[in-house]
């Protein structure tokens, strides 16, 4: 299967797996990546996503590749036809402004570019290669970083920064990435599934519901105002407080012991 899609103790992988063409996405693989985020979203059993990519057997470690982006070639024979425009939902993916509220962690396991980037900048929790760079160089072939590498790279990065990566298409090291705030981690190629999966485990140790209030409020205060963002805030701590979980953890607390999560 090009994308690989499995469920154990409350965390959901997702592998882009397609290593003989650098893992790059087919239109395909984008429908089945897809239907893998719509179950991130829907399934009460999940509480966290991992992002990976499929290693490459006979690559050296810094020439493994995360995802390579859009299949180019195959997506000059899908067209879009102008009508098509307006079907603004379609194969609604991550970084494509699907809602989901709950963590996602990426491990990046090689290069990341162009749609790989785009990925990354909708993921939560980032672990990379050492080996890893960072690359939306869609200007250098006549097209734009789109499904959000324009909008999210220039409230991610400084701006400078930024424009460097955009205008110019130049890569950004592991290191550079994670000085500018891009990445949270650094960590040796052979480890970064492992260090990945040690920070999902112990996001799932969390209240879930109150992650997934704690990510929403935490996005859309960039787009709405202060006053606009205390009023959502205030709405779901009181929302919040009316679920199970919500009554589980001061009581846990109160009683001195490790709370119980149920995801309701």
């Amino acid at each position: 299967m090009p994308i690989d899609f499995d469920v154990q103790d409350h965390i959901a992988k997702i592998r882009i797996n397609r290593p003989e063409a650098l893992n790059a996405m087919s239109p395909d693989m984008y429908k089945a990546l897809s239907e893998s985020w719509v179950e991130v979203r829907d399934n009460p059993d999940i509480w966290v996503a991992v992002v990976t990519g499929a290693p490459q057997p006979n690559r050296p470690p810094e020439r493994q590749i995360f995802t390579a982006g859009a299949d180019l070639k195959a997506m000059g024979s899908n067209q879009l036809e102008p009508w098509q425009f307006w079907q603004t939902q379609r194969d609604q993916i991550l970084n494509r402004g699907l809602e989901v509220w709950k963590p996602v962690v990426a491990a990046v396991n090689g290069l990341c570019l162009a749609g790989g980037m785009t990925l990354l900048l909708a993921t939560d929790i980032r672990i990379a290669s050492e080996h890893t760079m960072f690359d939306l160089s869609e200007v250098k072939r006549g097209i734009l970083p789109g499904n959000g590498g324009t909008q999210r790279t220039i409230r991610q990065l400084p701006y400078p920064i930024a424009m460097e990566v955009l205008l110019l298409g130049r890569r950004l090291s592991a290191e550079r990435a994670l000085h500018f705030g891009l990445i949270n981690e650094v960590v040796p190629h052979d480890t970064v599934m492992d260090v990945a999966m040690e920070r999902a485990a112990e996001l799932t140790t969390m209240a879930p519901l109150a992650q997934r209030a704690i990510k929403e409020l935490s996005v859309r205060a960039q787009y709405i105002s202060l006053q606009d963002g205390l009023r959502l805030e205030e709405s779901m701590q009181m929302r919040l407080r009316q679920t199970e979980d919500g009554q589980e953890g001061p009581k846990a607390f109160a009683e001195k012991r490790p709370a119980q999560w149920k995801g309701r």
